[in-house]
This record gives C-alpha cells, structure tokens and sequence, in this order.
C-alpha cells in the first residue's frame, strides 16, 4: 500500500491475528479446524500421494517435516499471510481424524484478496466435501474476514478441480499460460474467482 494513500485497506491489519484460528462447521459429520501436531500422520500420508503430490507440489517425508509443517501454518496465521485448516471428522472434542486440507495463501488484507488451496485423501474423496469446504471457507472469508476477491487456481489437466470451482460458485476467468511448474513440466493453469456479492449455491 503506498503510504498516505487515500484508499484505506479493505481489512485493517490485525483483524486475524487479534482472534484464534476459528473451528468451522461442515456438513455430514465434518468440521474446518486448525492443524495440530497429532494430525502429522495424515500429512505424511498426503505427501505419498501421487495425486496430492502432482497437483499441490507437497513433500513431507516425515512426522517431523509434517510437525514443522503444521508450526508454519499456525506462525501464518499469527502474520496474517495464510490460513490453512484440516477438514477433520467432528467428535466434539476437536480430535476428530484430518483427511484433508483447505486454506488460503497469498492473503493481502490490504487489496482483499487470497487463493485457496486443497487436497483430500483417497479415502475422501468422491462424496463433494471438497465442495463443501470451498463453499463453507470462502463464506467465511467474505463474511467473516471480509475479503473482497477469492481466486481459485489448478492446471488445465485437473479437470476435478475445475469441477470443483464451478459447483462452489467460482467463475471461470481465463486461461494463464504456463504459470506453474510441475513434476512434468509448466502447465497452463485455469483461473476461477469469486467476488463479494457472488452467489456460492
């Protein structure tokens, strides 16, 4: 932001960082809560997915990459530069088992814009919590946070996540041509977004 600019930011500094992480209801038994270091297991088993590791560029090797991991999310937070959630099974405790992540990076309280990310376990997948959790997520950031602009980002040869954006509300905007670099090479990445005042049902 340029200093004594007349445009004041779309959310004030410390409007995260003043509260905890909130834990965030999701339908069929499931819940958004922060990561901890007990749910390093389910990190591992991501990084070892071929899928998850194609799409999100994950590599955890460890209990101990996952639990350093799980640290950076929570120091993020604390900067306000990315908030990162387990989609976890609800048992009333917040102890319920992680089988997926959803968050934003690239958060700019200042413009009002983040990107989501995601991933989902095998076990998980095929039911539309990814959906689920897109929608509830950013509810929460236009609503709650008050961001003004949600982007949502994948390779062209990911068709499940454009089928993703499309059923959460994100409209398809374009085509960005080789912006990302994967394991096989630089993909062509589809780029959805989702401005306040758009309809997520």
């Amino acid at each position: 932001m340029i200093a004594n600019s007349p445009i004041p930011p779309v959310v004030p500094a410390g409007r995260m960082a003043q509260d905890p992480q909130p834990v965030l209801d999701l339908p069929r038994g499931l819940e958004l809560r922060p990561w901890r270091p007990g749910d390093a297991d389910a990190l591992v088993a991501a990084g070892q997915d071929p899928s998850i590791r194609q799409w999100n560029l994950l590599h955890v090797e460890s209990p101990e990459d996952a639990r350093n991991r799980i640290a950076r999310m929570h120091e993020r937070w604390r900067a306000e530069q990315g908030a990162i959630w387990a989609i976890a099974r609800s048992d009333g405790n917040g102890d319920g088992e992680a089988i997926g992540l959803i968050g934003w990076n690239d958060i700019d309280l200042t413009g009002g814009s983040a990107e989501i990310v995601y991933w989902i376990l095998p076990a998980a997948r095929g039911g539309g919590v990814v959906v689920e959790a897109v929608k509830r997520l950013s509810r929460w950031a236009l609503e709650d946070l008050g961001l003004h602009r949600l982007q949502l980002c994948h390779s062209v040869a990911n068709p499940a996540s454009c089928r993703v954006a499309a059923k959460a509300g994100y409209s398809l905007e374009g085509t960005m041509r080789g912006a990302l670099l994967h394991a096989d090479g630089w993909h062509d990445l589809h780029l959805h977004a989702l401005v306040k005042g758009d309809s997520t049902s």
